[in-house]
């Protein structure tokens, strides 16, 4: 890895950028997380010379479905039209008619809840009617020694039996940042995990900065993880049967994707990725590919400075869409209902520091032509389409709310 790291930098090439930069680290952190003027916020679009403005979208109103949430992460829809919900402290909520049920879902398993861990992301297998596997993603350990696991379990209306944990990290880390943690089942059912890197600096691991684990293809930080519904490891997985590597490995050189949403109708797989200081990420996700971190990267270190000068680099994939002051993005939904028919094709995107959803309109190639922004009064931490073809969005905060953006009574 030293080797590799040394070469890079020898060889690599300087573009300067000069961009006004703000904190996206994803912790309460009043100097960090303080909100920006989202409608003014730059972005650079990765081959436009210019930052460009967005503008706010107004065909919509907003409906508050629930409040009282503390910290929830994500939301999956059953087949009868009840909602479940992950709260990061370690609760699984059920919402039945727009109402929570009184008492959280049974048998969730033990959850470190430490900074961004805890219980996260929450997915139903695509066959969920059939054998009513649910899939969690949640933080385990102590602070000392942990890593972010995937289990799934049967739900039964009521509770969660038959657990079964199907993958975890190695190496465990310490702190308590970057889990990544998003879900995303591919049209083969076979499933994505997004893991983070491990975290900022001085977090070490064996005498390196532990975010250069996201070159290393021998571990899953700073990656994407591709398994079959079970655990078990794909046959056509990028990296399977190359000595040292990871098998399950599906794409690495990721900072900490919050964000992976399909494409319905062509199978592209999109994330959202955090940076440092900056330098948040849209990505389209191909298998085997590297994306960079910590190498190539627009973002800068919290306590200032450059992490790499280094931008674009032959065989490591460019952003499609670099967010600087930062977005901090958590959720993702790609939009094909029908109740907002200028919507289709579009995605949205959460905003945990800029405390918006933003609207990335895509052309017929998938390319991101314009943006639009939904303000919010707080951290934005998931985005969901729901089965009624509304958009339902979750806060992060003590007090969180789910939101429903439906269209206006006018319309």
């Amino acid at each position: 890895m030293t080797s590799l790291i040394a070469q890079f930098f020898k060889t690599g090439f300087k573009v300067t950028l000069s961009l006004a930069l703000v904190g996206c680290f994803d912790q309460t952190n009043p100097k960090i997380n303080s909100p920006v003027s989202s409608s003014n916020n730059p972005e650079q679009l990765i081959g436009s010379k210019t930052p460009q403005s967005s503008p706010s979208v107004t065909d919509f109103q907003k409906v508050t479905v629930v409040t009282g949430l503390e910290h929830p992460w994500s939301m999956a829809w059953i087949d009868n039209g009840d909602l479940l919900i992950t709260e990061r402290p370690g609760r699984l909520l059920l919402l039945k008619n727009g109402e929570q049920e009184p008492t959280p879902i049974a048998g969730v398993m033990e959850v470190l809840a430490l900074g961004q861990g805890g219980l996260m992301d929450v997915s139903l297998h695509p066959d969920f009617k059939e054998n009513r596997w649910v899939y969690l993603t949640y933080s385990h350990g102590t602070p000392q020694a942990n890593r972010t696991r995937l289990a799934r379990a049967i739900f039964d209306g009521k509770a969660l039996r038959d657990l079964q944990v199907l993958f975890e990290v190695t190496p465990a880390k310490s702190g308590g940042q970057h889990f990544g943690s998003r879900l995303l089942w591919l049209k083969d059912k076979t499933l994505l995990v997004s893991i983070g890197d491990g975290g900022n600096p001085p977090l070490s691991l064996d005498g390196q900065l532990i975010r250069l684990q996201a070159q290393n293809l021998g571990n899953a930080l700073g990656s994407i993880i591709r398994l079959n519904d079970d655990g078990s490891i794909p046959d056509d997985n990028p990296f399977v049967g190359q000595d040292g590597n990871l098998n399950a490995i599906w794409s690495y050189g990721h900072r900490n994707i919050q964000g992976l949403a399909l494409d319905p109708a062509t199978g592209q797989v999109w994330s959202t990725e955090h940076g440092s200081r900056g330098g948040d990420e849209l990505n389209q996700i191909q298998a085997g590919q590297n994306y960079g971190w910590p190498l190539v990267t627009h973002s800068r270190e919290y306590s200032g400075g450059e992490i790499s000068s280094v931008r674009s680099q032959p065989g490591m994939i460019d952003p499609l869409v670099v967010w600087t002051p930062a977005l901090a993005p958590s959720g993702l939904a790609f939009y094909d209902g029908n109740k907002f028919p200028s919507w289709q094709g579009d995605l949205f995107a959460g905003g945990l520091v800029a405390r918006v959803v933003r609207r990335l309109d895509l052309d017929s190639s998938g390319q991101v032509v314009g943006q639009q922004v939904i303000n919010f009064e707080q951290r934005v931490r998931d985005v969901k389409q729901g089965p009624d073809g509304n958009l339902y969005v979750l806060t992060d905060a003590p007090n969180g709310q789910l939101i429903r953006l439906e269209p206006l009574a006018s319309q």
